[in-house]
């Protein structure tokens, strides 16, 4: 189909200017011809190339993008208005976002400092999450399919290579090829497995390596043997192309490009709490490496890639399910044993089902413990002891430090910052300490469990305090001569 000039109408559409012209598509700025209701945001019109020379999977590409439009919503995708008829003219109408896209932050003379790159990439993963909880893999994440709003929010473009587990994978039944972007297609894409979460995280760290050096870390690949060497080669340390570079973002980095998906973040919410809470990363020879990855060690891969049998992945939102960031509000004033207790056995049982969960523990201060001007209250102080009681709290539950977190929050108002923290980081499941008053009290005073309870985003916990049987075991023994006095005394 011939390019539409301004002023052309096309189903009761407008057409303003064509912005876009690439090779499976043209995008064009519309309005609604006059008459009719203004939808409050602006148009974009997107039609695909239909000519002798364009291939199949353009048709079929708008054919998976109309119906994921329809399926997906929320606040990091268009909103979608109308679509065409297939036999006529095809085409989709939505929200014309606005923004820049990711390609903004791409240029090698001025790329972003670490703390930018953390907040594009925790903006960008916390889209994908929003995704994949409604069951659509991206599978064609790029710099040009990432716009940042304003507000630093991210929104996700084009679907025509995505995958929703309500509908038929057309691409998969029609083309049986890999398809993607060369540059930022995973290693399971590459053998034709569609469908894992954990794709669209490996393409987020190759944009993440993109923004930090400004190179791709697999290259440009043109060939199918090309494309298959990420199955099996690590990309080059990016401390070693900039040794400037922070440990904790090459950790993070190189977590997201492992050619294994299981070795990657378990889920797009586990990446995005990481780069925001960077202090809490665990660095390990991933972050540490600016040598590279030895021959021998890529040849042994070699040999395990050729062998490997990969296998269809369980719907995305099944897989967040398994793996949760659960969040533990551990109180740090009047609180006994016994409460303390009480929450870790809950913790461990939680964690316990849930092999791939991210533990955040979690304890809130007054403002005014760090008010003073003395060593012993400053903030740094407080801070520190407060962030070791929290350690030495959780440490007989052996978690692993990939898999533990800790965080002192300051408020006056403790429940409404556990529910930010809850929302901010995409927790699943809180856990904290009910409410040691009466029923009756509670009636007329909203105690913090229960303003948690109402307003978090998720499940609540709430645990009722136990002692432990070598506490009981010892009371008993303290009770001991009193039960044997008693017996001696006579009726």
């Amino acid at each position: 189909m011939k390019l539409l000039e301004p002023g052309e109408e096309l189903d009761g559409f407008t057409i303003d200017e064509c912005i876009h012209s690439g090779g499976m598509a043209h995008i064009y700025r519309v309005h609604y011809t006059a008459g009719a209701q203004d939808p409050g945001f602006p148009l974009a019109m997107k039609i695909p190339r239909m000519t002798a020379g364009d291939g199949a999977e353009n048709i079929v590409s708008y054919e998976v993008e109309y119906q994921i439009m329809q399926t997906v919503a929320g606040s990091h995708v268009p909103r979608f208005v109308a679509a065409g008829d297939l036999e006529n003219v095809p085409y989709l109408v939505m929200e014309y976002v606005q923004g820049k896209t990711l390609e903004h932050w791409l240029d090698p003379e001025r790329l972003p400092s670490p703390q930018e790159v953390a907040r594009l990439g925790a903006a960008v993963a916390t889209g994908v999450h929003s995704l994949h909880q409604q069951n659509t893999v991206h599978l064609d994440l790029k710099p040009a399919n990432v716009i940042i709003r304003d507000d630093g929010s991210a929104v996700l473009l084009d679907f025509g290579l995505s995958c929703n587990t309500s509908y038929p994978d057309l691409l998969a039944e029609q083309l049986r090829k890999a398809v993607g972007s060369p540059i930022w297609i995973s290693p399971e894409q590459v053998v034709g497995v569609r469908g894992d979460p954990r794709s669209d995280i490996f393409a987020i760290g190759v944009m993440l390596y993109q923004l930090v050096t400004g190179e791709a870390p697999f290259g440009e690949p043109q060939t199918q043997a090309g494309l298959r060497q990420r199955l099996w080669m690590d990309p080059v340390p990016p401390r070693k192309l900039k040794p400037e570079l922070p440990e904790w973002l090459q950790e993070i980095i190189l977590r997201c490009l492992e050619a294994e998906a299981a070795k990657r973040y378990p889920s797009a919410a586990h990446l995005a709490f990481d780069l925001r809470n960077p202090d809490q990363v665990t660095i390990t020879e991933r972050g540490r490496n600016v040598k590279g990855t030895g021959f021998g060690t890529h040849f042994k891969r070699w040999i395990k890639a050729a062998g490997m049998h990969y296998q269809p992945s369980p719907p995305p939102s099944q897989q967040i399910e398994e793996v949760p960031i659960v969040m533990v509000a551990v109180p740090n004033r009047d609180v006994t044993d016994a409460t303390l207790y009480s929450l870790r056995q809950a913790v461990a049982r939680s964690m316990g089902t849930r092999p791939g969960a991210q533990l955040a523990c979690v304890t809130v201060i007054s403002p005014g413990l760090t008010s003073s001007s003395s060593d012993e209250h400053s903030e740094t102080s407080v801070h520190r002891k407060q962030l070791a009681a929290l350690r030495q709290w959780a440490q007989p539950l052996n978690l692993p430090g990939n898999q533990i977190s800790f965080q002192v929050l300051e408020s006056g108002d403790v429940a409404q910052a556990l529910v930010n923290y809850a929302k901010g980081n995409h927790v699943s499941v809180i856990v904290m300490g009910a409410a040691t008053h009466g029923l009756l009290t509670q009636r007329f005073v909203a105690t913090v469990p229960i303003k948690v309870a109402m307003d978090a985003p998720c499940t609540v916990i709430l645990v009722k305090q136990s002692l432990p049987f070598e506490l009981l075991v010892e009371q008993a023994q303290k009770l001991k001569p009193m039960w044997n006095k008693d017996l001696d005394a006579p009726f």
